[in-house]
This record gives C-alpha cells, structure tokens and sequence, in this order.
C-alpha cells in the first residue's frame, strides 16, 4: 500500500518536481536520468556489479580511494557511481571517468523507477555513503536480494532532531539493510535507536582518513624558520594571510609564509598584495629550494601543495573565509600539522566537526580569531605539542574505515 501511495503522489506532483529540478540547475539529461531513462549499461546478469552512491560532492570525494580500490582488488567487476545532485555529478566524472563503468544518478524513490533502474543495472552490492534512507529502493533491493549497505554513516545532530519525530517511520525500512557501518559510536548510537539492527550496524570509522602521506621527492631548507603555509587560497583571502602574518611577525621575528593560491591564475594578483607589505619573497618556480633571504614564498608550482604541508609548523587552508566551502585540512593533518580554517567550511564539515573535537585543529569566525590562534600556536608550547598529538591520535583513531569495507562487504 506505501508503494501504490508514493506512486499516486508522485503523478499528482510530478510537473512541480521537475520545475524545481530545472530551477535548482539540474540538466534536462540529469532529470531523465533520475527517473532511470538513459541508455541500457549493458552489463549481463553474470556480471558481478558493484555499486557506490554519494549523494553530494563531499561523499563522492570520500568514496574516491574506496572506489579506486576496489577496481584494482576487483579488476573484473562493474563499478557503478551514482549521485544525487549534479555538483556530485560532475565531481564523479573527474574522479572516476577512467574507473567507473558507469556513472549516472541515483534513481527517484518510486517503485516503478526503481525497478527500472535496477534491470538496467543489475547490482549484487550497494554501497551508499553517509546518510540517504530511501525506504522503496531499500524494499525493492530487498525483494532482489541484492546486498544494501550504508557505508561511512553519520547522522548529524541537527538531522538527528528531525528523524527522532519520524523513527516509527524509518524504523521498518531500517532493518531491510544488509549492513549499517557508521563513522563513530556517537553515529551508530543514532541509528540504533532510530530502529537499525543491532547485529549488523557497526563502526566502521571515517573513509575521508583513510590518506596516506605523499612521497617526499625533494628537499626544502626552512632556515631555522617557523613557517606557516596558507594553502588554497581564494580572492579575498590572501589579504587575511597577508595582514596576520604581518602581525605574528611584529611578536615573532623567525616567522615565514609559504603562500599558495589555489589557482595559479591568480599568481600576479597575489603577487602585487605580497609586494604591497614590502616582505621580501619568491617563487618556487624560480628553483626556490628554500626560506633563505625571503619573509614569504609563493608557491607556484602545480602538485606539491601536499607535500610542501610537510615542511610547515601549522596551516591555514583557504577557501574558508569566502563561500567555497573550503579544502580538505587532512592534507596538513597527515603530517601532523595543526590546521586554521575559516567559517565556510560546508564541503568537509564532518571532518572539522572530528578534529575541533580532538583539539586538532580550529574553525574561526574571523582575522582576528585567526590570529589568536596562531599567536597561541607560537607563543604557547605546551598548547602547539598538545594540538600537534591531538592530530596524531584523531588518525590513528579513525583509519582502517577502507580495510573495514573491504574485509566485510567486498570479500564476505
């Protein structure tokens, strides 16, 4: 009966759903592929399919060595990504274009377009990411027999607040999954009570920390200097660096900057901000192999961001005082380095919510709070080491999400 009611709902409200699909940016081919209308993937009912869902650009990037792992512990498998929102859609196709067998969009709740999704793609294993409960794919997935897990789930508290009203509701659909794995205990604790089953929902911890270090293939002398590097910097956000580092300088003399836009478009915008505070700096590219002679390096090059966090004391990561929704602060913490973001950090905000938590690294609301983390940074010693321990222990404690998938999903 709930299945033949969604289907009445849908036809009643269909021309206002898809008016607000366009309206929000969604692609005309983006809102036929949500009701399963594309081309068949002409996969065979012999071929074992493996699906990964992330409804957004943060879990897809999540999914990303999950994803490519598994093609190289299963090169003959399908892989199949899909997404909810068409931001997801194009980051999917940057990151897995050349391993994905297909990628297209998670299908609308409806029976009828679910089943249609599924003789189209056929999955023996389902992997969403996060949270996304859609009770008719749980039911038709079921009635397939075909495996249905959630992977990485987390459950926000402000979300947790709204499925408390409706856990009469999620609690049937529930326990339809094959498995339930959640980033921490507070996560599972949520979705045990929200009806999950107790034998098969488990922490798993959080794929987003399952990086390792890149290669170090080159030296940099830091001269004796304590250095902090602004990476990924937008517009606007170089002057914040620029006006704090200034002022950490006037208290500590031995500070130096390595400042690194994130589009390299932008070198001779930096370049003239740099000029205007009279600190002496250079380029990278001009075969600067350290911090001798200059107050501030601008790094120029392309793809050794990651490995210049190595030689920094602590890290400012950019895209977080504008509405880019930041960068990912594990690329400075897998080096044990202690992170600054600013407010808009909605692309990693779980992540930030592990390590504020863990005293690991700090979200500030302005240029001033910035900087009295960082004055505390360098004038507090017991305070820096406790924060640089803090980062060692939040990866020692939430690695082995990938392993955890791998032994129990993929090979069970």
């Amino acid at each position: 009966m709930f299945q033949v009611i969604c289907e009445i709902l849908f036809k009643i409200i269909e021309p206002i759903v898809l008016i607000v699909l366009k309206k929000t940016g969604y692609p005309k081919d983006a809102v036929l592929r949500k009701k399963a209308i594309f081309e068949e993937s002409g996969f065979s009912k012999d071929d074992f399919v493996i699906m990964f869902h992330g409804v957004s650009v943060g879990e897809v990037m999540a999914l990303e060595r999950l994803v490519k792992k598994t093609r190289s512990c299963f090169p003959d498998a399908k892989i199949v990504v899909t997404t909810g929102t068409h931001t997801g859609q194009d980051i999917a196709h940057k990151k897995f274009d050349g391993t994905a067998d297909l990628i297209t969009y998670f299908p609308l709740d409806l029976p009828s377009i679910i089943n249609t999704f599924l003789d189209k793609v056929n999955p023996k294993i389902i992997m969403i990411a996060e949270t996304e409960i859609w009770p008719n794919f749980a039911i038709e997935t079921k009635k397939r027999n075909i495996k249905l897990f959630v992977i990485n789930g987390r459950i926000s508290d402000k979300s947790f607040k709204t499925y408390r009203i409706f856990k009469l509701f999620f609690k049937p659909f529930l326990k339809l999954y094959t498995g339930i794995y959640t980033q921490s205990d507070d996560d599972n604790r949520k979705f045990l009570y929200l009806g999950a089953n107790p034998e098969t929902t488990k922490r798993m911890n959080n794929l987003k920390f399952d990086i390792t270090k890149p290669d170090i293939d080159f030296t940099f002398n830091k001269d004796g200097a304590i250095i902090m590097l602004a990476g990924s910097t937008h517009h606007g956000e170089d002057e914040i660096v620029l006006k704090t580092f200034k002022q950490l300088r006037e208290r500590h003399p031995g500070l130096k900057l390595i400042l690194a836009p994130r589009h390299l478009t932008r070198r001779d915008e930096v370049t003239k901000l740099v000029e205007a505070t009279n600190f002496k700096y250079d380029f990278r590219s001009n075969n600067r192999t350290g911090m001798e002679g200059i107050d501030i390096l601008i790094l120029d090059t392309l793809g050794e961001l990651g490995k210049m966090y190595f030689f920094c004391d602590f890290a400012f990561i950019g895209g977080s005082f504008n509405k880019t929704g930041g960068h990912n602060p594990l690329e400075a913490l897998v080096f044990n380095k202690p992170v600054i973001s600013g407010p808009s950090i909605h692309n990693f905000r779980d992540i930030y919510g592990i390590i504020e938590k863990a005293g690991a690294g700090f979200v500030v609301k302005n240029q001033g709070k910035f900087f009295a983390i960082a004055e505390k940074f360098l004038s507090d010693k017991t305070f820096f080491q406790k924060t640089i321990e803090s980062g060692t222990g939040v990866f020692a404690e939430q690695q082995g999400a990938m392993e955890f998938v791998l032994n129990n999903i993929l090979t069970s």
